[in-house]
């Protein structure tokens, strides 16, 4: 008898991952071993020896019961934690012996018997990569596997992915290996192990029988896992594997998730499909809701329902007329309607003396910064301290006395704001910029017409107010006034797709008159207004413009808003950038490769692709010459791309690390930057500290990006660290006009909307991504690639930009009326529960409120009450509850 080698990586005969090798190197201690049994331990092997030799027995009969009674215990045998069955391990010296005896074998039952049994002490015995135990499983009785036990199964499914490779490449046919693994799904499926049957189905590429194998107990789990390996799968197994979680969730008419998984898969057969299977007009307010928030637009037809009441309900929520409504009822149940002004937010008297004296330093730049931060802190609360003043109360009994404080192309900002300050409130915001439509300064008037843009951002309108009031301007003589109707339209409709404003908009790019300017903002609103629709005729206009731009032009800063105009019409899109960016490559080489990085970037944004975050850092590994700037977008695309996962964010932050070391001037401008997308209204502690040390760099284009980061990470946390990191900086800046002003950017920032917004273009348990919010964020931060001229030059409007991410970070429970309603929810971390055994608990260290709530990032909430029944398995933004109809108060 051969004592056991390295019993400690042993298990249960379920769970242990037993190898063990075959040569055995303790053969001296045998003999000292053979005493050291237990009499019982001694009788069982005895017997076994004894069932082997008469294995060997002539007689069919003999053979039949020896084989029996060793089938029998091996079955039954259990064994400690630690070590190999005991049958199994006194078998393991005769395993050679039976197999030469099973070859002179006639084919019989009994030889199938035996080929049973060595299959499983070949679990134990075989060599590696012989796979042994899947021949004699092929070769055996077709009896049913798991009575071996899981560890049997387990092997048997990692040697039959081997095998299964093995002939596909000798291109053998592979149906004897099919009916096992039909069988090893279904036992995997019924003992909880949802990820093992999943894997082997994808190793043998045969995930489609998935569907019919899942039942009502395992298909949240399978899906699970499906959704969340997507993202770690190479294309075109992502998009397979979440087709086959949309299936399984439709079979089991889960429809909220089909709908979630048809959103990311940007179907719109799927979204149309969810509607017209769910009868129950309550849950197609759900997916309404879902879809609003996701920013996609989507038309309620006939086909969906043919009551027109019902269609003007559900479109009614898709157009997001009720964002407002329910905003300020967070706002009131959270108490903070008072309105800020900018002095709250700077809280000067908690800095030490010498930052008082830099207040009166440039102050028409001042009062832009105050413009931009009583924009962000007030946004969507319909009033504040300094644009919507009754007039009573301001001196000289106007309103415009604040606009008036800005010079020229600051008054565009300012009557912009008021726009922010009215955010989604489409009547009372119109009705109010209207005023600015009569100026006689046409920077006022571009500043209204891009307000009108701001107010109707993320929410449409049948009479399409946004179009009416400003295509007239988008023709006229000055520029300013042009760019204000434009970048109003590119926000207004982002991710409409409107035909009749590509027909206006398109012209322009091939005017030859027209002023660069502009031409680039005109590109970047058709690449919002077409964000990921890979639409043809617009990509055309575009391209001819770059064409069609002179060396001089080139070299201007705007000038790399046209291949981001492009680009955004791919975001996401990955392959379908390909024949786009073989055109590029005949662009004038100043331009070819910012155009390269920048479409490649965007096509792959949210993808998580590994190869593509390899290539893009393989560019920023390279020293060039002065005057090289394709590196920005490539440092911007790491993260763009990086973004989709945990994983892969952490991996990035630490690649940026070394970029920071290692990379030219160039390539650290723009890092902090990439930093502040990755973590977007989630202010992480080391990002923050790397921020914070970058903000006092030597180089000053550096630190303005770091500072506007640092606002970035923290936009609408009211983080108390970074408020406090801003407020030293504005003290340490006072002489430093520029950078104060980025200082105070960042601090309305930090603030926004008053802790209530989120500038994540993530949401649904971070599982989506709204292209048109992930479109503003790229935007900006495309524009401070070159802080000095534009957002410190005259087009600091670009900043409203960013009011494409802005979203409540709220869950607002309604009833079936769609009236706030306030239920207990459990507010917690999230806990990632893929592949865990049992029923994990999703939530950890969470506290009890009654909605509406505040939701942090990495948070998830819980219905805490079993009075109602959630129409929607994530609860976020808008969540209808219905009452349980089973329910009974305990008396």
């Amino acid at each position: 008898m051969t004592p056991e080698p390295n019993p400690s990586n042993g298990g249960t005969r379920e769970d242990a991952s037993l190898k063990v090798p075959s040569k055995d190197p303790k053969k001296k201690k045998d003999e000292k071993k053979e005493e050291d049994l237990s009499d019982e331990d001694l009788a069982l092997k005895q017997q076994l020896e004894l069932y082997v030799e008469r294995v060997q027995d002539p007689d069919p009969g003999l053979q039949k019961v020896a084989l029996e009674s060793m089938r029998q215990e091996i079955r039954t045998s259990t064994s400690s934690m630690t070590s190999v069955p005991k049958p199994l391990k006194f078998l393991r010296p005769h395993y050679g012996t039976l197999k030469g005896y099973y070859e002179t074998m006639k084919d019989s039952p009994e030889k199938k018997f035996l080929a049973d049994i060595l299959s499983v002490l070949a679990l134990t015995m075989s060599a590696e990569g012989e796979r042994e135990s899947l021949k004699y499983r092929l070769l055996g009785s077709d009896g049913d596997i798991g009575s071996w036990g899981h560890e049997y199964v387990r092997n048997l499914a990692g040697e039959i992915a081997q095998e299964f490779a093995k002939r596909q490449m000798e291109e053998v046919a592979v149906d004897d290996l099919m009916e096992l693994v039909t069988q090893i799904v279904a036992f995997h499926l019924k003992h909880n192990a949802e990820p093992e049957a999943v894997d082997l189905l994808m190793e043998v590429e045969d995930l489609d029988t998935l569907v019919e194998h899942v039942d009502a107990t395992n298909y949240k789990r399978t899906c699970l896992y499906l959704t969340s390996s997507a993202s770690y799968l190479p294309g075109p197994d992502d998009m397979l594997v979440l087709d086959i979680a949309y299936m399984i969730y439709f079979k089991f008419e889960e429809y909220p998730s089909a709908l979630r998984i048809a959103l990311f898969l940007d179907n719109m057969q799927y979204v149309k499909q969810v509607f017209t299977s769910c009868d129950d007009l309550l849950q197609r307010k759900q997916f309404c809701y879902i879809i609003a928030r996701h920013g996609y637009t989507f038309e309620i037809d006939e086909e969906i329902t043919a009551v027109e009441d019902e269609r003007e309900a559900l479109q009614e929520i898709i157009n997001n007329t009720k964002l407002c409504e329910g905003y300020l009822t967070l706002a009131r149940d959270i108490e903070v309607m008072e309105p800020k002004s900018p002095e709250d937010i700077y809280k000067v008297h908690l800095i030490d003396g010498r930052a008082s004296a830099g207040a009166s330093v440039d102050s028409a730049r001042q009062n832009l910064a105050a413009t931009f931060v009583n924009a962000f802190v007030n946004a969507g609360f319909g009033q504040d301290k300094l644009m919507t003043v009754p007039s009573e109360a301001s001196s000289g009994g106007t309103t415009g006395s604040w606009l008036f404080k800005n010079k020229e192309h600051g008054k565009a900002s300012a009557a912009a704001s008021l726009g922010m300050i009215l955010l989604w409130d489409v009547d009372s915001g119109l009705a109010q910029i209207d005023k600015y439509f009569h100026s006689n300064d046409n920077h006022v008037i571009a500043g209204a017409l891009l307000g009108v843009g701001i107010v109707n951002c993320g929410i449409k309108n049948d009479c399409d107010p946004a179009l009416a009031l400003l295509s007239d301007y988008i023709s006229k003589e000055d520029s300013t006034v042009r760019i204000g109707a434009i970048m109003g339209l590119g926000l207004a409709y982002a991710g409409a797709q409107n035909e009749q404003i590509r027909q206006k908009l398109s012209p322009i790019l091939g005017d030859a008159k027209a002023p660069l300017d502009v031409i680039a903002f005109t590109a970047i609103s058709l690449g919002l207004i077409y964000v990921g629709s890979c639409n043809e005729e617009v990509a055309q206009a575009i391209i001819f413009a770059l064409m069609d731009r002179s060396e001089s032009e080139l070299g201007e800063p705007l000038t790399r808003l046209l291949p981001l105009g492009l680009g955004l019409l791919y975001l996401g899109k990955q392959e379908s950038v390909e024949a786009t960016s073989e055109v590029s490559k005949t662009f004038n080489e100043k331009i070819r490769k910012y155009c390269d990085m920048t479409l490649l970037s965007c096509a792959y944004a949210g993808t998580g692709n590994v190869l593509k975050v390899q290539h893009l850092l393989g560019q920023c590994a390279q020293h060039l010459e002065k005057g090289e700037t394709h590196q920005g977008p490539a440092v911007l695309g790491i993260a763009m791309v990086a973004m989709a996962e945990e994983l892969g964010l952490e991996m990035a932050i630490r690649s940026l690390e070394h970029l920071l070391q290692y990379g030219e001037q160039n390539i650290r401008r723009a890092v902090p930057l990439a930093l502040g997308l990755l973590c977007i209204s989630n202010p992480k502690v080391n990002v923050m500290d790397t921020l914070s040390r970058l903000s006092h760099d030597t180089d000053s284009e550096v630190a303005m990006a770091a500072i506007v980061s640092l606002g970035l990470i923290g936009a609408g946390t009211n983080n108390a660290r970074i408020a406090g990191m801003l407020r030293n900086l504005s003290s340490y800046y006072y002489k430093e006009a520029s950078l104060l002003f980025c200082v105070r950017i960042a601090q309305g920032l930090v603030h926004m909307g008053k802790g209530l917004l989120t500038l994540a273009p993530y949401h649904s348990d971070r599982f989506l991504l709204s292209p048109t919010a992930l479109a503003g964020l790229v935007t900006l931060l495309h524009a401070c690639l070159d802080m000095k001229s534009i957002i410190l030059g005259k087009y600091h409007y670009v900043l409203y930009f960013l009011v494409l991410a802005m979203q409540p970070r709220m869950l607002m429970a309604v009833d079936e009326n769609l009236k706030p309603l306030s239920v207990p929810v459990r507010v917690g971390q999230a806990v990632d529960v893929v592949g865990q055994a049992g029923r994990p608990k999703t939530i950890t260290g969470f506290q009890t409120h009654s909605t509406p709530v505040l939701l942090a990032a990495g948070d998830r909430a819980e219905l805490a009450t079993e009075k109602y029944l959630p129409l929607s398995p994530i609860l976020e933004g808008f969540v209808i509850m219905r009452e349980n109809p089973d329910y009974r108060e305990d008396s």
